[in-house]
């Protein structure tokens, strides 16, 4: 049987959350196919083709399916398997916003089970997933004859992009189901920065609430993200005090990062933020206060004013 990765994609490229799904996949058993829908995606499809480890990508291609709404994509997801010949044992999708959108419908068409932002894969049957806002990690055997996944993609090395042109993947079209009519887009606003995309950047220097204002937030981070090249994140506090806005929250209820770096800046360290960052490669905690949990989990830490430390730190890097 094979198993059937759900792409994320912006009907132009292929996103990096897409490849760490596939990276997953790669550890079950069977032939990994892509499926890619989405209107005009032709160039996505020819990407998703070259991926490391993909053996077909499905594609279909339909104006209603331009801006992925949730219960068109997952009712054609179940057509698939249904009239899949071979049958698929798996149903892969990143633990991205659009990803846990589709699949719990898929789920629930199917009548099985979701397994969330799984992190390991023991077996085609046994997964590890974190519980208790990551304090714990469970580990969750199904019975299901198609398992429907969701994949926490910062537990998962990126598969590569092979360089040939063509791809190694056969690319094959798929018939376009009914347009549901259930939901319509009305619109997307987009947050554009020169900087790093947060989910995907390599460094990130995040704020907490010890920043006092979205004004110091601003003069004191934004000149070292910059000297670093990093993207920049917050803790919930900060965000729920008007510093920044929603999508900069890094932590359970928000964005789960896993960069080379990870500098906190005024963050005291509460669960709901550890659960979206501690995977990170290095942690840097500037905080004033020694008890502070944050440095439980840094493997560098600086106590002292981070009014004084930040601009210093900037300075050293110019």
């Amino acid at each position: 049987m094979a198993i059937l990765v759900l792409a994320e994609h912006d009907n132009q490229t292929i996103k990096a959350a897409t490849l760490n799904t596939v990276a997953a996949a790669a550890k079950l058993s069977g032939e990994i196919h892509v499926l890619v829908a989405g209107a005009n995606c032709a160039a996505a499809a020819s990407e998703a083709a070259k991926i490391a480890g993909v053996a077909k990508v499905r594609v279909s291609d339909a104006a209603h399916y331009e801006s992925h709404t949730a219960e068109n994509v997952a009712a054609l997801v179940v057509a698939l398997v249904a009239n899949e010949v071979a049958g698929y044992s798996h149903i892969l999708a990143p633990s991205t916003a659009n990803g846990k959108n589709v699949a719990p419908r898929v789920a629930a068409l199917l009548d099985v089970a979701q397994i969330s932002d799984v992190t390991g894969i023991e077996s085609a049957d046994t997964f590890v997933r974190p519980i208790y806002a990551g304090n714990a990690m469970a580990t969750v055997k199904s019975s299901d004859a198609v398992k429907v996944l969701t994949v926490r993609t910062t537990a998962f090395e990126a598969a590569a992009m092979l360089a040939n042109e063509g791809g190694a993947a056969s690319i094959e079209p798929l018939a376009a189901g009914l347009d549901l009519g259930l939901t319509t887009l009305k619109g997307r606003e987009l947050t554009k920065s020169a900087r790093p995309e947060l989910g995907a950047a390599k460094i990130i220097v995040s704020g907490g609430r010890g920043l006092g204002s979205g004004e110091n937030y601003h003069k004191l981070l934004e000149p070292l993200a910059d000297a670093l090249g990093a993207a920049l994140g917050a803790s919930r506090a900060a965000v729920d005090a008007g510093y920044v806005p929603n999508d900069y929250q890094v932590g359970q209820t928000g964005k789960i990062v896993a960069p080379q770096l990870y500098i906190a800046v005024g963050i005291s360290g509460a669960i709901q933020h550890l659960a979206g960052m501690k995977d990170s490669k290095v942690i840097v905690a500037i905080n004033k206060d020694p008890e502070a949990p944050i440095f439980q989990v840094a493997d560098y830490g600086l106590v002292g004013d981070l009014f004084e430390v930040a601009p210093e730190l900037t300075s050293a890097l110019a």
